[in-house]
């Protein structure tokens, strides 16, 4: 890893720290004779601790700023010296979910694309597992979506977004329990499986479908395939979409990456792997993704992506690279992307899934194992701190 990437990674700690601004996480209890049980209220959360102290790991890099730093030794076995790593030795991770923290605890969900398993990946801890979701993991299925629910705090529900032996869905659960389909019959082909999701400040769940191979289904209005949807906690579609009783709001996916949105939800975002091209789509609700807000040519493997407010991050999980282009309120790109890659310090080759934790920190996951170059601590969950955008006018 460089010294840019190192110079990177002890600011990202130091902001940690200082922020002071992730929450708490509280309990609820499931009654696990039934998935689909009553949640319990939690109870009320005890005053907010102190100020925390400095991480250990940001003290020492802080100490050694200026020089050229190989100090970081090469990963052994499944230890990564690398304090940005709070996962290793997973399986390609398909998919991340930042958690609600406590002070300088950074924790997030991370689940593995062909095995269905879950993981709370915690700085400073191994990391623990938390469920198996049965997926059927042929082509670019799998388990390919998480996202939290908008009351997590009090029912510590997670969204997943898999591939069954009979379809694509989305499934809910906790700790410990068994999924309980939200939405099920999404269509499932020998491609076009992988899905995404995100949620909205209204209480509803986005969710990117592919086309299952068949382009036709993506432009059928009728058909879950290739859309992006819009629905309530019970899979039916949420209140406000375009057309009353559809849970479509845009049409027209290939094969989806990642899916985000900005704080309030004013502005999202879906990647998309095209058989011609990787894009990048502005979702706009009740109109055909069929002008992209961004087109790669040379197909990256765009995957995840996150809105940083004034500029929108997409990870390039074939190039191995995260690209960065700044857009202004109307969320208009005005710069060609800025490619941050190994020669710049990113340092974890390819990139997959990615969830803001701060507006200074992501969590992400990493799928060197399925074809990239692996090292022996991989596949690992990494933080990575606020890229710089690029500047000047697009073309």
């Amino acid at each position: 890893m460089s010294t840019t990437s190192r110079t990177g990674t002890r600011t990202l700690l130091t902001a940690l720290t200082a922020s002071g601004a992730l929450l708490l996480a509280s309990c609820a209890t499931f009654d696990e004779s039934d998935a689909g049980g009553q949640w319990q209220a939690a109870p009320e959360l005890t005053p907010e601790r102190g100020p925390q102290p400095d991480l250990p790991e940001a003290q020492g890099r802080a100490e050694q700023e200026g020089n050229e730093r190989d100090s970081i030794p090469p990963p052994d076995g499944c230890t990564d010296h690398d304090p940005a790593v709070i996962a290793t030795c997973l399986d390609p991770v398909g998919a991340v979910a930042a958690l609600p923290s406590m002070g300088v605890e950074v924790a997030a969900l991370a689940g593995e694309r062909e095995s269905g398993t879950l993981y709370r990946a915690t700085n400073g801890a191994e990391p623990e597992e938390v469920t198996t979701l049965d997926v059927d993991a042929a082509g670019d299925g799998g388990l390919t979506g998480l996202a939290l629910s908008p009351s997590y705090d009090s029912d510590q529900l997670v969204y997943a977004y898999i591939t069954t032996e009979e379809d694509n869905r989305v499934v809910r659960f906790a700790a410990d329990s068994d999924p309980s389909p939200v939405l099920t019959g999404i269509p499932k082909g020998e491609q076009g499986n992988a899905g995404a999701l995100a949620t909205d400040p209204d209480g509803a769940l986005l969710v990117a479908t592919g086309n299952a191979g068949d382009p036709e289904a993506a432009a059928d209005p009728d058909s879950l395939a290739g859309k992006v949807l819009r629905i309530d906690d019970t899979g039916d579609p949420a209140a406000g979409n375009p057309r009353a009783g559809s849970p479509v709001i845009a049409s027209g996916l290939h094969s989806p990456g990642g899916l985000c949105s900005t704080a309030d939800g004013s502005r999202s975002w879906v990647t998309d792997r095209a058989p011609d091209a990787d894009r990048l789509h502005h979702i706009e609700p009740g109109e055909d993704l069929s002008n992209p807000a961004w087109t790669w040519e040379d197909r990256p493997g765009v995957a995840g992506c996150a809105d940083w407010s004034d500029m929108v991050m997409v990870t390039a999980s074939q190039a191995g690279n995260v690209q960065t282009m700044p857009i202004d309120p109307d969320g208009t790109i005005t710069a060609e992307p800025h490619v941050v890659g190994e020669d710049d310090g990113l340092g974890y080759g390819r990139i997959s899934d990615v969830d803001l934790i701060t507006e200074e920190v992501a969590v992400a996951g990493t799928v060197n194992r399925a074809g990239g170059d692996p090292v022996s601590s991989d596949d690992r969950v990494v933080l990575l701190p606020r890229p710089e955008a690029a500047a000047g006018g697009a073309d």
